[in-house]
């Protein structure tokens, strides 16, 4: 077993942490959260989406947010884009990558978007097309890859198909997601060798949620693979509004400790990302989602 010497953590916290709270939270806030992660060593800040404000509201000021970040010289920030019109739209604040996104289950495809998996895809093809064309790296996000609140358990093989179709339309790297929280290190493992089949080590990354307490146990077993890219969540923030009881994406303070635990290097800041979820947890009026953040705070205030 060789483990990664190194391993680049993607904050999804802007994006997918926040897009989901029902009070706003000013533009502001959201870019001085990104302030607050890049400080702390973040390389990669997923910071918002363009997707239509009827269906997320907290996402409506897209571009006041891309337009008020001070950006640092190797630090990307990413994008999700549902589809051309909000790609057209994204362009004009000028994303490192857009994100796209495919569930590897038909029953929260049809939930979700409406439309199968193939066709989903499908509709991203123009998309990833006019992405790459203007030279903007492309990622593809692959929901419910081991279990799905509709179908239950996922097969490993669902879960190739669906890498196959993105990896067919020019996606360039993946992300392995456990959308509800629900596996465990074996089903993860397998729904990462699935992926491997159509995308290298390098261009596939894990993103787990905590609902049943597994996504560091999962984190381990992604990087006992030899997986070096990884998605986590500020203080633990974000959920899944299809999934029912669904809780957040794992929190990237957790995800640190372990790691630096681990003597794996992340190039961040722990006691400055703690500082960025107290942060962002005290604008949202509630504790930090970080067992290790709670425990350093409280460390702290003694």
């Amino acid at each position: 077993m060789k483990l990664p010497t190194r391993v680049r953590l993607i904050d999804v916290g802007p994006r997918d942490g926040l897009q989901n709270e029902k009070q706003p939270v000013p533009a502001a806030i959201k870019i001085e959260l990104v302030h607050r992660l890049q400080a702390a060593g973040l390389k990669e800040i997923e910071v918002t989406s363009y997707v239509s404000p009827k269906w997320v509201p907290q996402m409506a000021d897209n571009h006041d947010v891309m337009a008020g970040i001070t950006r640092l010289t190797g630090v990307a920030y990413s994008v999700l884009t549902p589809n051309l019109k909000g790609f057209e739209s994204a362009v004009l604040d000028q994303p490192d990558e857009i994100v796209v996104f495919g569930a590897a289950s038909e029953a929260f495809s049809q939930k979700n978007i409406n439309c199968s998996i193939a066709e989903s895809i499908e509709r991203f093809a123009p998309v990833v097309e006019a992405a790459l064309a203007k030279g903007i790296a492309v990622r593809g996000a692959m929901s419910c890859t081991v279990g799905c609140p509709y179908e239950g358990d996922i097969a490993p093989e669902r879960v190739a198909y669906l890498a196959k179709l993105m990896a067919d339309i020019g996606v360039r790297r993946v992300d392995v997601a456990d959308t509800i929280g629900v596996g465990t290190p074996r089903r993860v493992q397998a729904a990462i060798e699935a992926t491997l089949q159509h995308f290298s080590i390098d261009a596939v990354s894990g993103h787990f949620h905590d609902t049943y307490g597994q996504a560091l146990s999962n984190t381990l077993a992604a990087l006992e693979m030899g997986v070096w890219n990884f998605q986590s969540s500020v203080s633990g923030l974000g959920g899944c509004p299809y999934a029912k009881g669904a809780t957040g994406n794992v929190a990237t303070e957790d995800v640190v400790y372990l790691l630096h635990g681990m003597g794996i290097e992340t190039g961040i800041d722990l006691d400055a990302l703690v500082d960025a979820g107290a942060y962002i947890s005290e604008q949202l009026g509630r504790p930090s989602g970080s067992r290790v953040a709670r425990a350093l705070l409280a460390k702290r205030a003694g």
